[in-house]
């Protein structure tokens, strides 16, 4: 009889509708005997109950501490019609847990209930997998309270483009041409790059080429050399010219993509750029201005990515950029990002449009701002092994500064808007994308994807509107970025709430230059590594270059 007596998980219907269906699923020491309203499992069970009564309240008055909400898409068997159903879950747990375990263990189990190894394909197997993990892992929670809610016809989410499909040739457009010319600047390319590299004809390219030199996107140099038309005035030239002392900048602002740059420069005051073409080598541009009171020189990296051709002119790029600026004493990588949401914590989660300033974890020794993940694997105990190049700077001055305004709840928007209006007319969408897009997924496997609500504040956490900044640790790493479950196992081990295309050959460069204080800055585009949110990238960017200048306001005036 003793056995009987034992904490059991109990499941409780609480209330149905012609839509919606409430359970209580719940942790409690009981001493039950199987009847017509009791069903007492045994065997692989032994432990469960399930308790047939139809009306039932749990008895808890205080508000859950945790919840989520999420949308699975059911297909008809007989038409292949989606049908939209709200799952919710509520979350309650044993006093021992301390209010800030709790949206981390929420977390956890809601990562290990949709896990794609077996995500529960059906309504039997998703409580069933509930019951599971709350008697046999997690054991600090008390109450779960699970919402099944129809919503009618829907469309699923689109899934993310797998790397098969990418590597398919896509048909042509102007607007790819014009994002290779952009992803190359300032690299020129020749129109056979364009056949290499698309698998297109001669004749489409240049019909695309000629068309964007109309609307003065692009321009045709000697020695069919395609560039981008930059926005503002720019000086060729065969080497930099001589800057006397007081025009030497003390700041240097690296970005990979060219509205990175495009959006940086809009922060910026007096400016200049010079670009240096070569047809062997990589080629340079370096726009010269002020912030406030700090001379600065803002370039953009020709490509990124993992080719050796990549790293290789990433890190040259970077070299020569702090070889001909001597003076420069502080670094900023600044631009897109992939976003690490936290589905049950609203402080943590991170959103498209958010930015993340690399500082050091709190709750870590490690003071690393950026961490790059070079190879991920399983080990025998099912978690991960990972190699890593961990990143900090000598000096925490950024970092610091970043975390005082982001306390003091700095207005970040007006710098933001003060770059809305001086983009004004620069192509591209600069403002943030309204509507539905910013849509968060889970990928569940076998090609299927569930929708992720937003957290809502809980408790004493405000939404104060605007734009939000977080201070983070900022990660990287092919083998991790786009992986699922390794990216977000990887995410909770670095304490990142953001990725990026893979800048460790330029941190390399600022450390060998021994550049000692330096920041990645990060607007948040998609929830990959900044690379496939082509919507949101712009305003990201800007949003990024935004903080970056409110941190550059923030230091102390030069000495010199």
């Amino acid at each position: 009889m003793a056995d009987n007596i034992e904490e059991k998980v109990i499941m409780t219907p609480k209330c149905k509708t012609a839509t919606s269906t409430t359970l209580v699923v719940e942790r409690k020491v009981v001493e039950a005997e199987a009847s017509d309203k009791i069903h007492v499992a045994g065997g692989d069970h032994t432990g469960i109950i399930i308790n047939k009564e139809q009306v039932y309240e749990n008895g808890v008055t205080e508000p859950c501490h945790a919840q989520l909400e999420f949308r699975v898409y059911l297909v008809s068997a007989a038409n292949g019609s989606h049908t939209r159903e709200a799952r919710a879950l509520r979350f309650w747990f044993k006093p021992q847990m301390t209010p800030g375990e709790r949206p981390h263990e929420a977390q956890a189990f809601f990562r290990e209930l949709v896990s794609p190894q077996d995500f529960p394909k059906d309504y039997v197997g998703f409580i069933k997998k509930i019951i599971k993990l709350m008697q046999h892992k997690y054991l600090q929670l008390k109450i779960l309270e699970i919402e099944l809610r129809q919503e009618g016809t829907g469309t699923p989410p689109p899934a993310f483009i797998e790397e098969s499909a990418a590597n398919q040739t896509p048909v042509i457009s102007e607007q790819r041409v014009l994002d290779m010319i952009e992803n190359a600047y300032p690299n020129p390319l020749t129109v056979d790059d364009f056949i290499t590299a698309g698998k297109w004809s001669k004749v489409e390219v240049k019909d695309a080429l000629e068309a964007l030199e109309e609307k003065g996107l692009t321009r045709a140099m000697s020695d069919g050399l395609y560039i981008r038309q930059h926005s503002v005035d720019t000086q060729v030239v065969k080497q930099m010219p001589q800057l006397c002392s007081s025009r030497q900048p003390s700041i240097a602002i690296i970005t990979a993509l060219y509205c990175e740059k495009q959006a940086v420069d809009a922060m910026m005051d007096n400016q200049e750029t010079f670009v240096r073409y070569t047809t062997v080598g990589e080629s340079n541009v370096y726009t010269l201005g002020t912030i406030g009171a700090h001379r600065v020189v803002t370039t953009k990296l020709p490509s990124v990515g993992r080719t050796r051709e990549a790293m290789t002119a990433a890190g040259n790029t970077t070299t020569r950029l702090l070889g001909t600026f001597q003076k420069v004493e502080y670094v900023f990588l600044v631009g897109v990002g992939g976003g690490v949401p936290h589905y049950t914590d609203y402080e943590r989660h991170v959103r498209l449009g958010d930015v993340v300033v690399s500082t050091p974890a709190a709750d870590l020794t490690d003071k690393s701002v950026y961490v790059f993940c070079e190879k991920a694997e399983r080990n025998e105990k099912g978690g991960w092994d990972y190699e890593v190049k961990p990143y900090k700077p000598d000096s925490f001055l950024l970092q610091d500064i970043a975390l005082r305004l982001m306390r003091s709840h700095a207005h970040w928007d007006s710098y933001v808007n003060e770059g809305l209006d001086r983009l004004r007319g620069v192509p591209g969408r600069w403002e943030a994308p309204v509507g539905g897009s910013d849509r968060l997924t889970m990928d569940v496997g076998n090609g299927a994807f569930i929708e992720v609500s937003h957290p809502a504040p809980s408790g004493d956490q405000v939404d104060r509107g605007g734009l939000r900044v977080h201070c983070a640790p900022v990660a990287g790493g092919r083998a991790v970025s786009c992986a699922g479950e390794a990216r977000a196992a990887f995410a909770a081990h670095a304490r990142a709430r953001a990725y990026d295309c893979e800048l460790d050959a330029v941190l390399d460069s600022v450390k060998g230059n021994r550049k000692d204080c330096f920041v990645s800055i990060r607007g948040i585009s998609d929830y990959r590594d900044g690379t496939r949110g082509k919507e949101w990238q712009p305003h990201a960017a800007l949003a990024a270059a935004a903080v970056m200048k409110a941190i550059v306001a923030a230091m102390d005036p030069p000495t010199d």
